[in-house]
């Protein structure tokens, strides 16, 4: 494949239909080193990766359990089977946390975040090129201050992705994508 077309082909896999294996430890950093590479103004390197996998996984699901039964007492059964099992799917999980720095005033907090976003759409590409399904998601646990406490984040981090990885167990199907011609317009000034 071209490298357009290898861009082209990218899809992610709904983490329930990714299973064993996963990669192994050097395949993840193989990963890794090419998902740094990304625009970062002022390389401040405003993320980092925090590896979920084996019981780790399950422990966490155990864990969001127990906060959605604090939040909502009441909750279904269903939304109780849903936390339990989010992170259970995938063989590894890779929370990508955007680091800010409170007192780096020279690069605005939205340049760090969309580096950190980058860093999770390239370690998509690059789990597919290495032959593995992988779906980038959030969902609550990536917003609730309890669960971010819990995975060790600081006060000036936030979960950018989740992004699951694993063997396939099913060929994504492709989607509709939009059109880039309607996307795109042209500015032009009012000054001759």
């Amino acid at each position: 494949m071209t490298p357009l077309e290898v861009l082209d082909a990218r899809r992610s896999v709904p983490a329930k239909q990714l299973g064993e294996p996963g990669p192994d430890a050097p395949t993840l950093l193989r990963m890794l080193r090419s998902a740094v590479r990304v625009p970062d103004h002022g390389k401040r390197v405003p993320f980092r990766f925090l590896r979920i996998s084996g019981d780790a996984r399950q422990a966490l699901g155990e864990a969001l359990v127990a906060r959605t039964l604090e939040l909502q007492p009441d909750a279904p059964e269903s939304a109780i089977d849903k936390d339990r099992h989010r992170f259970s799917h995938a063989p590894l999980v890779i929370a990508v946390v955007a680091v800010f720095d409170a007192d780096d005033t020279q690069i605005p907090e939205q340049e760090r975040l969309l580096s950190a976003g980058s860093v999770c759409f390239a370690l998509l590409q690059a789990a597919q090129a290495l032959g593995f399904g992988a779906s980038w998601l959030t969902g609550w646990p990536a917003y609730d201050a309890k669960i971010l406490q819990l995975l060790g984040l600081g006060p000036q981090e936030r979960i950018t992705g989740f992004v699951h990885i694993g063997t396939p167990k099913l060929e994504a199907p492709e989607r509709e994508r939009p059109d880039p011609s309607s996307l795109l317009s042209d500015w032009v000034s009012d000054r001759a």
